[in-house]
């Protein structure tokens, strides 16, 4: 059975930086997701040091900022590296990560203003597993991973 890496707020932990569970599938997506690959779940900003909640952040360039302009780069840093040592130590070669995110986002992510705009980019977590060849999913995308 082929291992998964999945954020753990796409399966309903409360990890989400407001301390809910809205991120998470659904019971249906999760029992397939479950009966198709062995999944290993990571918020890699709770990995990282932060707690939940925690106040929202964002990408400026190669930093990571919260809304109050604390620098957390360094904690982004070490949830991505953590997430990428659960892949390698359990072999997985992809991950589905939460869309948007200034750690999981793939392709696009929020553009530092706090303004709710999209730029082009990867989070954190997501820009280094693509650098490590992990396949890098959104929940936009689960459909093709099951």
């Amino acid at each position: 059975m082929e291992t998964l890496l999945v954020s753990a707020c796409l399966l309903g932990y409360p990890c989400k930086y407001c301390g809910g569970s809205s991120n998470f599938i659904g019971d249906e997506k999760w029992a397939a997701l479950k009966e198709r690959y062995r999944l290993v779940s990571v918020c890699p900003e709770f990995a990282g040091g932060l707690p939940t909640p925690r106040d929202p952040s964002e990408r400026v360039g190669d930093r990571v900022v919260s809304n109050h302009g604390a620098d957390v780069t360094e904690n982004y840093r070490r949830g991505a590296e953590t997430a990428l040592a659960l892949c390698r130590r359990f072999g997985c070669k992809k991950a589905l990560l939460k869309a948007k995110s200034p750690s999981c986002g793939r392709d696009f992510i929020y553009d530092g203003s706090f303004s709710g705009t999209l730029t082009e980019g990867h989070g954190v977590t997501a820009e280094l597993l693509l650098e490590n060849d992990v396949v890098v999913f959104s929940e936009k995308e689960l459909e093709s991973l099951l």
